[in-house]
Formats: structure tokens, sequence, C-alpha cells
């Protein structure tokens, strides 16, 4: 599928490090080194604005050795770039860790994923009976184990 894509940062494109990624890294576009202090958050441009096709969206993820090592992440995760959204990919960074983290500048800071989504129409009824039996039933938050 081809997207197009203005690259308005110094950095490269956003590229799959292997034939089997799914997701793209995306880098920080930003002059200097940005200081996430423990639980501070904050907004990092990339420089990449796109144009996908209707019915696919953009999801922005953490990546996982920024997760992992340094306590990293997405605070949105995943963030959504909607098909109709022109304005730059901005990704919401948030330091979980106790320590101090800093983002140079063309960092990879979060990984992005193309992925096709359905729309519903949504049939309305007038009860919970109405809806069919599952094997699970009304079970959630932990009742199908650890």
């Amino acid at each position: 599928m081809k997207v197009k894509i203005v690259n308005k940062s110094q950095f490269s494109l956003p590229a799959y490090a292997t034939q089997a990624s799914a997701g793209m890294d995306l880098m920080a576009d930003i002059a200097e080194p940005l200081t996430l202090s423990p639980l501070e958050r904050a907004m990092v441009p990339t420089g990449l604005y796109i144009e996908l096709p209707v019915g696919y969206e953009a999801q922005v993820r953490p990546r996982s050795g920024l997760a992992a090592k340094h306590g990293i992440s997405v605070l949105n995760a995943p963030g959504t770039v909607d098909a109709d959204y022109r304005g730059e990919i901005k990704v919401i960074l948030v330091n979980l860790s106790n320590h101090v983290f800093t983002i140079n500048p063309g960092e990879r800071i979060a990984q992005m994923v193309v992925a096709k989504h359905e729309r519903v129409e949504w049939v309305e009824v007038a009860r919970v009976e109405d809806l069919e039996e599952s094997g699970r039933g009304a079970g959630g938050f932990g009742s199908t184990g650890k």
C-alpha cells in the first residue's frame, strides 16, 4: 500500500527494521535533548505528516526496549492517527521510571503500525438477555485467570 508522507524533519522516513516487522520506528524531531523527569510527560514532534486511505489508521505504540529498560512509554498507547488527520504526528511520551531520562534528537521514541479497521453500525436491542450467550458470559476483569 502506498501512503503519502511529508517529512519536515532532518531524519529518514519511518522504516521497517526487518522483513517481518509490523511497526516502523518514529524519531524525535527536536533541536536539542529533551529531559523527562519521573512521571513527567511531553508531546514529542516527529516532523511527519501523512495521508492514510479511509479505512486505515496509524497506531503509535511504545518501543519495547525503552519501556523495559527505561520505563518510557506512550501515554495514550496506542495513540490513533485517523485517516482524515493532516497535522504533524506527535508522540505523547511519559517517564514511568524513578530516574530522569533524556531524549536526544533523532532518537527512536515509538513505533507506528498502519492497520485496517472496520466501522460498525449499531443494532440496538432492549435487554442484555437479547444478546447471544457465550461461554464467558459477563465474566471480566481477571475472570479467566491470572
